[in-house]
């Protein structure tokens, strides 16, 4: 009768303790999320629903990558995960968040979460009246500038995320912040290189908040727009020649020929003069050097921040030399501006790119796109 009894009390101790959780090892069986054109993320899902984001190019010429899980929520409670193998462990859906750069503000928009946005730097910047409606109720709240966020004002603020956007591992503010428990999550899409690779991050967003089905209809959408505008520019009968860029006390920045802007030239069926060179960002010559290869140019866009002839004449005497100066045949996107002077184009574009592709297609080639009403780039006035 002792033993029954002893084991009657140790069952009912068994029955009481709690469930113990359950480890996600290592060696669970995973699925890659497809990634087509985007180099600087990759996203895996376990078969217990665990999604790892992986960021391999957070800025230029990072030396390491970030890794992050997002669990979620209900199962949260049930799983450990070794958090030395993770840069943050995050909750999700998430439910309110901070965003550091204009162009993830078109990726919330898109997804149909920008109700979750709560605080972003330099809300002047922002173009879009959807998230300028919350910025004038203050759901949005300002936070200083991205290279010295407020981190005690993100910490008040509890979000269950940061989207984080810098240039370097430097930024002490995300090191208090991620010091208070909340995540920083690195978001590199500017280091892409491709109009499409950079379009492409909003299936980085979509898991955030169990919307993926949703982000790869939206991009498939805006990548099948783009790659058919690519095709119809294969029919003009001509290929002009395309100058860039302007002088910053007295140097020429202009697109490399790996750039983003580059392939957005080439893919409209037009020849970018410095198209031969390997820079992925900017090149920086003398206005001498820019005469002698592009003085004869069919076109010019992207003329730094100037809108008119006027103001380009006014700004050095050099710019009338250009056959394009002359013929009227510059464009720019600098006068396409949100409510608060934000320009649209640093915030969209990279969103968007099939429609700054039928923009230049429809200057580069107006016989194609004859009723096109142009989105982003404006004749110069």
């Amino acid at each position: 009768m002792k033993t029954i009894h002893c084991l009657l009390v140790l069952l009912v101790f068994l029955s009481c303790k709690q469930e113990p959780k359950e480890k996600i090892p290592s060696s669970i069986p995973t699925e890659t999320i497809a990634i087509s054109h985007a180099k600087g993320f990759t996203i895996t899902k376990s078969s217990e629903g665990i999604t790892t984001i992986k960021i391999t190019s957070p800025w230029p010429n990072a030396e390491a990558a970030f890794t992050y899980a997002l669990v979620p929520k209900e199962k949260l409670a049930f799983v450990t995960l070794n958090r030395d193998e993770y840069d943050a462990v995050i909750a999700t859906p998430i439910a309110k968040i901070v965003v550091t750069s204009t162009t993830h503000i078109p990726a919330l928009e898109i997804l149909g979460v920008e109700n979750t946005l709560i605080g972003f730097p330099n809300t002047e910047y922002i173009s879009s009246e959807k998230t300028r409606n919350l910025i004038a109720k203050n759901i949005v709240q300002e936070l200083g500038n991205n290279e010295a966020i407020n981190a005690e004002m993100v910490i008040a603020l509890q979000p269950d995320a940061v989207i984080g956007f810098s240039i370097d591992n430097r930024n002490k503010a995300y090191s208090t912040i991620q010091n208070s428990n909340i995540p920083v999550v690195y978001n590199g899409d500017w280091t892409e290189e491709t109009p499409l690779g950079k379009a492409e991050w909003i299936k980085f967003f979509a898991p955030f908040y169990h919307l993926e089905k949703k982000a790869d209809s939206i991009f498939k959408a805006i990548e099948t727009n783009y790659n058919q505008a690519k095709q119809m520019a294969l029919k003009a009968k001509s290929r002009p020649t395309v100058l860039s860029g302007a002088l910053y006390k007295d140097v020429w920045y202009l697109p490399g020929g790996k750039s983003w802007a580059s392939n957005f030239i080439s893919d409209a069926n037009a020849a970018y003069l410095w198209r031969s060179t390997e820079e992925t960002g900017s090149l920086s010559l003398s206005v001498e050097s820019v005469l002698d290869t592009a003085k004869e140019a069919d076109f010019w866009i992207s003329p730094s921040q100037y809108t008119s002839y006027k103001q380009l004449e006014e700004g050095n005497r050099h710019y009338i030399q250009f056959n394009a100066f002359k013929e009227r045949k510059i464009y720019s996107y600098a006068s396409s501006k949100g409510a608060s002077g934000g320009v649209l184009y640093y915030e969209l574009a990279p969103n968007r790119p099939d429609l700054v592709l039928k923009d230049l297609i429809h200057i580069f080639h107006p016989e194609l796109l004859p009723v096109y009403e142009p989105f982003f780039f404006k004749p110069l006035e």
